[in-house]
């Protein structure tokens, strides 16, 4: 019987102590004296939050199909036994073993949000494991990144001792293999970097050199090892159908953000909008087999006892074999009481129809993502939505009995203008007004449209990677704008405005951006007392300037400049086969309001075909 490393006493005086415990159903135990390697996977926010990400739940199934390697979970400690661990010095554990983390051979962290960079050097800490990778010794796991905030590794450097670049399924066998090796041979720490930094897809950041002009830019960026390549090749499942993929995930003891079965229908998006960084980092779009996908929901439904099932994809509508899938799993389990979500759709005929059958529709409301009001800006960002689009799709849904409606759009967007600001409570008021040209006696009550916007941030590897960001005041502004502009609208009293934290937004600009030298504010944020900077009731940011002022770095300089057309980027060592000409390319497109039309209607050029092999389903490029 497991040893528990929390006492009764103490989780009898913490929240939520099921977070710490393990045993859930379906989690995986080996006898430690039998494997050669431990492999601790974590993702540094709390559980609820780990325990919902589809990607841990992916490696961590295909590790522990290997028998000579435990994979076990760990996720950051909630403020209360963060606490306690410090005061006692309980080293943090794992959930399976419970044993500490420090004894692993790896610990594997995925960054999924900047927001987190401070729970990473939380659980590192508390793992009693030095924050830097230079100061960690034979003794310590080795500690690995990945995830989408990986592509640029650069802020996150010096805490790492390697980042794996791309999607998990590829090299990782590699990886662990020549651990083995080295282990086997009397190898040491460095001689295992030496060895992982051949691998394709890993990128060591010790081997490699920053160097920077005067005005702070980027000067150089290359290796001073012969082992390390000078480009890192992100790694692509060329084939998602025949990939590891959970029959049985782990079901949680506790309600977490996503409890339900998730089945990743397809990766990648035909869309090219251009801000969307997730679009271009997983071109090309690959499909999983039809067949596939019904099996999967068979054995996740019957080894998890989960009422829910949901499809997950960047884009969903565009999966060619949608109907059939969505078709089945209304016919085959719905009358079983097991409810079928089904995010990212385009709102079109075929969707509302499928909706009305499998949402109770007196309680859902529908979302639509214009991202921009005026359609000049639509055009801009390459969104392929025209106004008619949209109040169409608002229309048949009214038509089918919703009367909620939720709207998601961006402030701050390259080139724009107030008009284009006082265009998202135009638009949101069209909507309503939609909804009242139905005769009354054919209306659900009154409706209710929902109006958020974020703000815009730049990420790498996207066409917007050049343009600038705003002050926290100046986008303060940018919502005043907007909410005093509902105020006008005729059907105000049906319409609702909030918008997204500007001061997070600012944080996550300079970290999304940022170079090496961003990591000694996240350190010294992290000692003055910043943790899950994600969670409103803890972010502090005058803490983060303070921070940033501290370490003599200039918030304005990563945000408030747009990047001229040469500029080195802290990413550009890493190749995601999306050419930077292709995007500089969409760039001049944007800033003349002009379409790229989306790959299924014409090839853009944008290079993954090559850099997949000519694998390119959308193209010939």
């Amino acid at each position: 019987m497991r040893k528990l490393a929390l006492n009764d006493e103490i989780l009898l005086n913490i929240e939520k102590p099921a977070r710490y415990i393990g045993g859930e159903v379906n989690s995986v135990m080996k006898a430690k004296e039998e494997v050669d390697i431990r492999f601790a996977m974590c993702f540094p926010d709390v559980y609820e939050i780990g325990m919902s990400h589809l990607g841990i739940q992916i490696l961590y199934d295909m590790f522990n199909r290997r028998e000579d390697v435990w994979c076990e979970r760990v996720y950051s400690p909630w403020l209360d036994l963060d606490k306690i661990m410090r005061e006692e010095e309980i080293p943090l554990f794992a959930l399976e073993s419970q044993d500490p983390i420090k004894d692993f051979d790896f610990l594997g962290i995925t960054i999924q949000y900047e927001m987190c960079y401070t729970n990473i050097l939380q659980v590192l800490d508390l793992s009693q494991i030095p924050l830097k990778a230079s100061e960690r010794t034979e003794e310590h796991p080795i500690v690995i990144g990945g995830g989408p905030c990986t592509y640029n590794p650069e802020p996150l450097a010096e805490f790492f001792d390697l980042f794996y670049i791309g999607e998990g399924e590829t090299v990782y066998d590699q990886l662990l293999d020549a651990y083995k090796e080295n282990k086997k041979n009397g190898g040491s720490r460095q001689d295992y970097l030496e060895k992982a930094a051949q691998i394709e897809g890993i990128y060591v950041p010790s081997f490699y050199e920053a160097s920077y002009h005067e005005d702070g830019t980027l000067a150089s960026f290359h290796p001073v090892k012969e082992c390390a390549p000078k480009k890192i090749k992100k790694q692509m499942v060329l084939d998602v159908t025949d990939t590891c993929y959970p029959e049985a995930p782990v079901v949680p003891f506790i309600k977490v953000t996503q409890d339900r079965c998730v089945l990743e229908i397809m990766r990648g998006c035909i869309r090219g909008c251009r801000f969307c960084q997730a679009g271009m980092l997983y071109r090309p779009t690959r499909e999983r087999d039809v067949e596939r996908l019904k099996y999967y929901a068979y054995q996740m439904l019957k080894n998890t006892g989960h009422e829910e099932i949901s499809l997950s994809s960047l884009s969903s509508s565009d999966y060619t074999q949608l109907k059939e899938l969505v078709l089945f799993l209304i016919e085959e389990f719905q009358g079983k009481g097991i409810n079928i979500s089904l995010p990212s759709l385009r709102i079109d005929a075929f969707s509302l129809d499928v909706m009305e059958k499998v949402q109770d529709i007196r309680k859902s409301s529908l979302t639509f993502a214009p991202e921009a009001g005026s359609q000049r800006m639509r055009n801009v960002i390459n969104k392929g939505l025209t106004e008619e689009d949209i109040l169409s799709g608002a229309g048949q849904a009214f038509e089918g009995g919703w009367n909620k409606v939720k709207l998601y759009f961006m402030l701050g967007l390259p080139t724009e203008t107030e008009e284009d600001m006082r265009a998202i409570p135009e638009l949101a008021d069209k909507v309503a007004r939609r909804y009242y040209e139905i005769p009354k006696d054919q209306r659900n009550g009154k409706c209710q449209i929902t109006t958020s916007t974020s703000f815009f941030i730049p990420k790498p590897f996207t066409p917007f990677q050049w343009a600038k960001m705003y002050t926290n005041e100046e986008y303060i502004a940018r919502a005043a704008t907007v909410k005093h502009a509902f105020n006008d609208q005729l059907n105000r009293k049906s319409l609702r405005y909030n918008w997204h934290d500007a001061e997070v937004t600012v944080l996550e600009g300079v970290f999304a951006r940022g170079d090496r030298k961003v990591g000694k504010a996240i350190e010294k944020a992290y000692s003055m007392g910043c943790i899950y900077d994600a969670w409103s009731e803890n972010f502090s940011y005058e803490t983060w300037l303070k921070a940033f002022e501290e370490t003599g770095l200039d918030i304005a300089f990563y945000n408030e400049r747009e990047r001229g057309q040469e500029e080195l980027f802290p990413w550009d060592f890493i190749d995601i086969g999306v050419t930077k000409v292709f995007l500089r390319r969409e760039w001049d497109r944007a800033m003349k309001a002009e379409v790229t039309p989306n790959c299924r209607q014409k090839c853009s050029g944008c290079g993954v075909g090559v850099f997949g092999g000519g694998v390119c389903i959308e193209g010939k490029n």
